[in-house]
Order: structure tokens, then C-alpha cells, then sequence
């Protein structure tokens, strides 16, 4: 009996945490069920080899425009499977994408009998990071807001599609979510509480956030605002100066020997390929030695890759990306295009709750000056902002980071519905918005990298955008197990991850699909979903007389196969069609 009741007093003690807990034991179960089942997706093909050469070699020129912490975080399990590897081939005139594209290709050759092994260990140290931002919302919430209201974050996130698609991808996305919430977590008990520790605190979590990815840039102002105001209060309101001086010094001090540690405090000068690439794209060779000049400066305190990859980002930026949203096409995007694709890749119940909540925050901020809200809204809105200038429009994922504050926004509007007097009408609110959320993550197990919700009104999901938002690669494997039950295994093929992804699940790509079906060279032809949107249609096409496409031509170079009717579509991404006899 005494044991017992010790047990129902843990319970009671602890019943937050343990339901935290099994929520996301239950989500974890569901991201290695896709992570053992799904096929390598496009960008993984070279997150994966590059990881292991950081990890074995110290070497970051490969994929340099993602930063390293998170790639090697994935690296981490592979000492311990069996892999081959060799020596990075002669780079002779190869850029960066080509140097990186070549050894990937070589790693997977090499690894073709054990890459699934590979695949799934790396994986699973993403999966560690998914669960780690649930658990870090967890916490989060039950510091700043309630206990309740950090549950019922946590199960919000649980059963979001979007985390459920890319909590399991070797990328930088779910990531950098989680580094997101680290560094307005760290500015939150530094602001409460400006002690020393909390600043080395402060400055270590914005390093982490700086080298996770690129776009975490915003938190660099934001971290040079909040030291610069904290010191400019310290001189009015304290005794001594120097304390908070001390702090300023500190914090940045850590953030650069974080930045440092990820690149194994290396500062080699750039490779002869790489400074030629920068003066192709700076416009000029004397603004690439301009260019070049600064880097070498600024590199002997900052690691060469790492300045190296943020021009990069810059240069694919200022360049623009082809992208399409609800029918439109473009290189340059839309400001709209991420508030948009967010409607429309998110679950409805969730949508309605993060307007509601945004609006509710805003306005409980703005009349009743609660500014516990207000840390949460300024994460969102200067992400969110700073993305829709973004000329790179190609995935709701990468507007990943704002994703955890709108959980815990959700969670605590809901806390806070259920402690008016309307607390009944509240709790229907609540059961039907998460049986609704149940039903999605439930109907939707298949297909989260595709999921569009009812707002598309009927459309193809490759009807109203296109890239990463509707197809990557994943499902390569279930269309190879279906064409090796046919017993044809050559294909001609339009599709993410055509690289190695084919080849390693038993595939022959022998060629790019025509026009008309009838005039392919195979039985059967595999059309991926945002090829048939027709944004990601290759840019060498020609016509009868060998004249590059048009934009428009290209756009429309699939017609004839969006008026087919396919013989299988696998998990709403890879379209087949099979030839008449």
C-alpha cells in the first residue's frame, strides 16, 4: 500500500513530465517508422558524405553553404557502422557543387551494400533532435507559462505535419527550430537574470544558432541589441560599469569560440575554385578580389568556410531560386509566398489556433502590458519578416524556426481558454481541435513531406506549389518496390534525388521523359510532383531545333501528363504512367 501511494505521489508530482514523456515516445515511434522506410530525400544525398568528412577529416569545403553542427551532429553514429570512404577527388575546375556532388556520389558507390545502414544511423541522430525541441518546449513553456499550457505545446507539436515530415531528415531545418528556441530561451533568463554565468549562457547559444544555419543570422542583431542595452542601463542605474562590460565581453567571446569549435578552429585560405567563384558571381574580377581581401581579414578571427558559406547563401539569394506558388511561377518568390504556403501545408486546427493566439498575445501585450508574450512574438515576427524578403522560395520547412513559438503561443491561449468561466465550451474547443489534429497525423502518416490541408479546394498539390513542398525523393523506394513487382526496372524519369537515390534502390534512370508518353523509350515513366508543376523542369531543355526552352515552354513541357491518368502515385509525390502496348 505504501508503495503505492509513493507511486500515485510521483504521479501527481510529476504528472507533466511523465505525459510529455509519452507524447513524444509516440512520436518518436512514428519518426522512425518513416526514417526505416523512407527513401534517401535529395538534399541528404550530400548532408550525409559531407557530414562524415567534416567528422573524419576536418575538411568544410564540401556543402559549405549549410553550416556544419548539425550535419555533424548526424555524422555522429557513423565510427560505428561499417563504411568505406576514400580521398576527396582532384577538384581540377569543379566548384563547390560539383566537388560536393562528385565525392557524394563516390561515398554512396562505395557504401551501395551498407547505405541503408548509413541512412537510417544518421537519421536517427535527427530524430534525437526532434524529441530534444519537444522536450525544450516542454520546458520552456513550464518556466515562462504553465504546466498545462507546456503539455499541451508539446502535444500541438506532436502532431504537426510539418514536423513530422522533416523531424526525421538529415537537414538543417528542424535544427535550426530547435536553435531558434535555445537562443530566445538563453535571452530570456539572461534578461531576468544578468549575471555572468547567464551571459556565457547567452553567448553560447547564439554560437550554436549561428552555426545550425545560416538564416539563425537574425540572432546576431538581436544578441548585439539586448548586450549594448543591458550595458547602457548597467551605466545609468549601477555602481560599477564594468560588470555588465565584463558580460558583453564574455557572451561575444563564446559565440566566437563556438563558431570556431564547429569548424574545428580551422582558417585555411580558400581553395583557388572557390575564390574563382566568388569573382564570377561578385560581378566583376575586381569586386571578387575585393571580396576575397575582406574574407582573408575577416577569416583569421572567423573560419574561412564558414564566410565562404554565407556568401554563397547570398549569392543563391541575390540569384533567386525557380519556385511556383498557387500557379504562379517565378525565379525571384513572392513576399506572400511563406504566410501562403504555411495556410496551406499546415493542419487547419493548427492554422486557426496560431491565428487566434498571435492576435490574443498581441493584444494582451498591447492593453494589459503582459509582456511575457512579447519574447515569443518578436522570435515569429522577425523571423517570419526577414523570410518574405527571401528570393529563395522552395519549402514551408524553411520557415521551420518559427514553428516552436507558435506552439507554445497555442498551448498557452488554450491554458488561458480554459481558465474563464467558459470552461466547458472551451474544453469542446480543445477535444475538437485535437481530434481534428489526431485525424491529420493519423490520415496523413504517408505523405507529411506532401501534405497540403482542405484549403487547396480540391487542387493537386502540385497544382499550388511545388519544390520540397511537395515531393523530394522520398517515396523513390516504394515506386522501385512496385516497378520490381512488374518485373521493369529501367525507367525514364523526372524526379528529386534522381542522383544516387535510383541506382541504390535498383533503379536504371535511362533518360529524361519526352513530351508525349507514347513516344518514351521505356515501359513505364515517373514524373515527381514538382516536375509536374513544372518549376523544377530542367533548364537545357531544347526544342526540335535545338533552341533552349522558354520559361513558359518549360513550365509547360508536362502538359500532356497532368491530362493522364496515372497508373500509381506514391504517397501524392511520384506519378507513373505506363505506355499503351
Amino acid at each position: 500500500m505504501n508503495k503505492l501511494t509513493a507511486i500515485l505521489d510521483g504521479w501527481r508530482q510529476n504528472r507533466g513530465e511523465l505525459l510529455c514523456g509519452l507524447i513524444l515516445t509516440v512520436m518518436g515511434v512514428n519518426l522512425v517508422s518513416q526514417a526505416a522506410r523512407k527513401s534517401l530525400t535529395n538534399d541528404e544525398l550530400v548532408h550525409i558524405p559531407s557530414a562524415h568528412r567534416y567528422l573524419i577529416a576536418g575538411d568544410f569545403r564540401f556543402n559549405p553553404e549549410h553550416p556544419p553542427l548539425a550535419k555533424l551532429w548526424a555524422a555522429m553514429p557513423l565510427p560505428f557502422v561499417h563504411l568505406r570512404y576514400t580521398q576527396p577527388p582532384e577538384r581540377s575546375n569543379q566548384d563547390f557543387l560539383q566537388f560536393t556532388s562528385t565525392y557524394s556520389s563516390e561515398f554512396w558507390q562505395l557504401n551501395e551494400g551498407n547505405w541503408w545502414a548509413i541512412t537510417f544511423w544518421s537519421r536517427a541522430a535527427m530524430i534525437v533532435i526532434t524529441l530534444a525541441l519537444g522536450g525544450l518546449i516542454f520546458i520552456y513553456a513550464r518556466t515562462f507559462f504553465t504546466l498545462r499550457a507546456a503539455v499541451i505545446a508539446v502535444a500541438i507539436f506532436s502532431l504537426e505535419p510539418t514536423m513530422l515530415a522533416h523531424g526525421w531528415i538529415v537537414h538543417t531545418d528542424i535544427p535550426a527550430a530547435f536553435a531558434y528556441l535555445l537562443f530566445f530561451f538563453g535571452l530570456q533568463r539572461y534578461w531576468m537574470h544578468p549575471t555572468l554565468r547567464q551571459a556565457i549562457w547567452f553567448g553560447l547559444v547564439t554560437g550554436i544558432a549561428l552555426v545550425t544555419k545560416f538564416s539563425l543570422a537574425i540572432v546576431a542583431p538581436i544578441f548585439l541589441l539586448v548586450l549594448i542595452y543591458g550595458a547602457v542601463q548597467a551605466r545609468a542605474l549601477e555602481p560599477s560599469q564594468l560588470k555588465r562590460l565584463a558580460q558583453v565581453g564574455l557572451a561575444t567571446i563564446t559565440a566566437f569560440v563556438l563558431i570556431n569549435a564547429a569548424y574545428f578552429f580551422q582558417h585555411p585560405r580558400l581553395d583557388p575554385q572557390d575564390s574563382n567563384w566568388i569573382s564570377i558571381y561578385a560581378g566583376s574580377p575586381l569586386a571578387g578580389q575585393k571580396i576575397i581581401n575582406l574574407l582573408n581579414i575577416i577569416s583569421k578571427v572567423v573560419p574561412t568556410y564558414y564566410l565562404f558559406g554565407v556568401y554563397t547563401v547570398y549569392v543563391h539569394n541575390r540569384l533567386g531560386h525557380p519556385s511556383s506558388l498557387l500557379g504562379s511561377y517565378g525565379l525571384h518568390g513572392w513576399w506572400s509566398y511563406f504566410p501562403l504556403t504555411f495556410a496551406l501545408k499546415t493542419s487547419i486546427p493548427f492554422l486557426l489556433l496560431s491565428v487566434a493566439a498571435i492576435l490574443w498575445a498581441a493584444w494582451s501585450t498591447v492593453s494589459k502590458r503582459e509582456l511575457i508574450w512579447l519574447s515569443a512574438l518578436l522570435a515569429i515576427a522577425s523571423f517570419l519578416g526577414m523570410s518574405m524578403f527571401s528570393h529563395v522560395n522552395i519549402g514551408v520547412r524553411h520557415i521551420a524556426p518559427i514553428f516552436p513559438f507558435l506552439f507554445l503561443l497555442a498551448g498557452a491561449f488554450l491554458d488561458r481558454l480554459l481558465k474563464t468561466r467558459y470552461v466547458r465550451a472551451a474544453m469542446i474547443v480543445a477535444v475538437v481541435l485535437f481530434g481534428w489534429m489526431i485525424f491529420d497525423a493519423v490520415a496523413g502518416y504517408r505523405n507529411y513531406i506532401s501534405f497540403t490541408n482542405s484549403l487547396t479546394l480540391g487542387r493537386a498539390n502540385w497544382q499550388v506549389l511545388s519544390d520540397s513542398n511537395v515531393e523530394w525523393g522520398e517515396e523513390i523506394g516504394a515506386l522501385a518496390e512496385y516497378l520490381h513487382q512488374q518485373g521493369d526496372t529501367r525507367i525514364m524519369a523526372a524526379m528529386s534525388a534522381t542522383g544516387m537515390t535510383p541506382h541504390l534502390q535498383g533503379l536504371e534512370i535511362v533518360g529524361y521523359p519526352p513530351r508525349d508518353l507514347q513516344s518514351a523509350r521505356t515501359r513505364y515513366v515517373a514524373i515527381g510532383a514538382s516536375y509536374l508543376n513544372g518549376s523544377t523542369v530542367r533548364d537545357d531543355l531544347t526544342d526540335e531545333n535545338g533552341a533552349r526552352l522558354s520559361e513558359a515552354q518549360r513550365v509547360s513541357y508536362f502538359d500532356n501528363y497532368r491530362r493522364l491518368k496515372p497508373e500509381r502515385v506514391f504517397g501524392d509525390s511520384i506519378y507513373l504512367y505506363r505506355k499503351s502496348e
